[in-house]
């Protein structure tokens, strides 16, 4: 007999939103109750990370939390569900376009990239990298210097809309503007044929904005230790600003959206 589909997505950034890094009890015990609930009640929940496949499961068994997600979405763009034969696999086309796009951007985009580089290393103290999977990134010495260099960015990605970036505090990455994780999660979506109406998405930092859209997902929400710019964009959305962070705050918040009614 075939599977149900969920009835329910819910969605999570990584560090910060459900682990405190910070915090006495980095993730709350009661939070992987929570959880269980609602998969007994038929949802399905996705961690949505910068991390790599590899190191979010790394971060998993490290803050002892004891369930495997339904979904990853890694490196703010692709999607994996548990294997039959390999414990993850890719989900559907998304991941090879993601990588075919990431590649198109690279090529077509190679002027802007050592243009980004010089300006980095003569008009900055920021540090500009390139990693062995194709990845180009920059990182910071302050929030302030960052914000400086997005901003130069944005300006160059009028003419060219291809031109994105996945920023969280000081780091940033470069990508093609169609990949992030809110084009992830809206995919996952419609793979899983769930309503914005029945998403629910929750994170902390720069790069989670893109999915505390409520075109994407209708239920959003940020923990009290989210950035100031993500309780603006919150407050701006009609969304949920926890009073606690990461994991007690996102238990406040399937409270308020789901459990209260």
């Amino acid at each position: 007999m075939a599977k149900s589909p969920p009835n329910l997505l819910l969605c999570f950034d990584f560090d910060g939103t459900l682990v405190d890094h910070t915090g006495e009890l980095p993730f709350h015990p009661a939070m992987a109750d929570m959880l269980r609930h609602f998969k007994r009640n038929g949802a399905a929940w996705v961690i949505n990370t910068g991390r790599g496949l590899h190191q979010t499961m790394q971060g998993i068994a490290q803050h002892n939390i004891f369930m495997t997600p339904d979904y990853v979405v890694a490196r703010e763009c692709e999607i994996f569900r548990p294997g039959f034969f390999r414990q993850w696999t890719d989900y559907g086309s998304w991941n090879k376009q993601a990588r075919k796009a990431h590649q198109h951007f690279m090529k077509k985009h190679a002027g802007f990239l050592e243009e980004m580089r010089l300006l980095v290393q003569r008009e900055s103290m920021a540090e500009f990298l390139s990693g062995d999977l194709g990845e180009v990134g920059i990182v910071a010495t302050t929030s302030e210097e960052m914000d400086s260099i997005c901003s130069v960015i944005e300006t160059r990605a009028r003419a060219h809309p291809e031109i994105g970036y996945h920023r969280n505090g000081i780091y940033l990455r470069f990508s093609h503007a169609n990949y992030s994780k809110g084009t992830a999660l809206r995919e996952l979506a419609r793979l899983l044929k769930i309503p914005r109406e029945r998403i629910f998405a929750a994170g902390d930092n720069h790069n989670d904005l893109s999915m505390l859209d409520q075109r994407i997902a209708a239920n959003i929400a940020c923990p009290s230790n989210a950035l100031p710019e993500v309780k603006e964009h919150m407050e701006m959305q009609g969304g949920f600003i926890a009073s606690k962070p990461a994991s007690e705050g996102m238990m406040e918040a399937l409270e308020h959206f789901f459990l209260k009614r």
